[in-house]
């Protein structure tokens, strides 16, 4: 029987357990939904899904570059809580990941998953069995990788919770690392304003016009008004726009062309962004273990 896509993503979804685990397990009971999970049981993978459905919001990022420093890859790896992530079992997956993941390249992270490690365990197997090891769900959330033929690459983190990596064309490593540093800490929504999307601009437009009608100012001030602060507006999303961590009298953009540089693209990760944390009442949780 043909393993569709969809049959993978239902047993994903009834099991917590990874994609090549579920197609594994489809594929060698014939496309048998229920067989499937008892044999996932039985072999063990549902023990790291009963883990899965637990929010992971704590975790690690990775940056590795190649030696010839025109290739570099960025990851995050998730877990429960902030004590797992300074364990040597958990530090150690995750260097292992970051060292695959500049190994292959890979172009998303449905590929980077479908790597083995170099003692030829799945990612899968390797998750469920750090999974075991810290007793917290783990999640393997996202990777990038960026390259460059004769541009240059920054990196820069900032503790072990937000990584950037910068792509320039002209400047040197120190700019770009430089760059990195200031989108580690002032998080532009892109590098210029042609790139800003055209909803995001609109929205905010709206709400500035509303904002200035409200004063009760006529419409040719109104009209100044908005102008001015749509500008205010794309300094503070853009990258270019935005004033100098290290020299806030001159602006990135700024910068950049007096070191006969471009900013081509960035990529910012910061653990946990957009994951919605559950909120947990210490007090409910310790009556509801006390009700059993």
């Amino acid at each position: 029987m043909a393993i569709t896509a969809s049959m993978v993503k239902e047993l994903r979804e009834r099991t917590g357990a990874g994609m090549m685990d579920c197609k594994k397990a489809l594929t060698e009971t014939d496309g048998d939904m229920e067989a499937a999970i008892d044999l996932m049981r039985t072999s063990g993978a549902a023990k790291a899904a009963k883990k899965s459905g637990r929010v992971a919001a704590e975790g690690l990022v990775k940056v590795n570059i190649s030696d010839d420093k025109k290739t570099a890859t960025i990851l995050e790896v998730n877990s429960e809580t902030d004590f797992v992530t300074k364990g040597d079992a958990f530090v150690a997956f995750v260097e292992a990941l970051g060292e695959l993941a500049i190994k292959t390249k890979p172009a998303n992270i449905e590929q980077f998953l479908e790597q083995t490690l170099d003692n030829g365990d799945s990612l899968e197997k390797a998750r469920e069995e750090i999974v075991a090891n810290v007793g917290e769900n783990v999640a393997i959330r996202r990777v990038q990788t960026v390259s460059v033929d004769s541009g240059v690459i920054g990196a820069y983190k900032h503790g072990e919770r937000i990584a950037v990596l910068t792509v320039l064309e002209g400047g040197d490593e120190d700019l770009a690392k430089d760059i990195a540093m200031h989108i580690a800490a002032s998080r532009p929504e892109c590098v210029t304003e042609d790139e800003l999307p055209a909803d995001i601009i609109e929205r905010e437009k709206a709400i500035f016009v509303e904002q200035a009608r409200e004063s009760g100012k006529p419409d040719d001030i109104i009209e100044k008004m908005i102008v001015g602060r749509m500008k205010k507006f794309v300094n503070e999303v853009t990258l270019y726009g935005q004033a100098f961590v290290k020299d806030p009298d001159t602006t990135v953009g700024k910068l950049a062309k007096s070191n006969n540089a471009t900013v081509k693209s960035f990529v910012r990760f910061e653990v946990g962004e957009g994951i919605e944390k559950k909120e947990e009442n210490f007090a409910d949780e310790v009556m509801a273990q006390v009700k059993g």
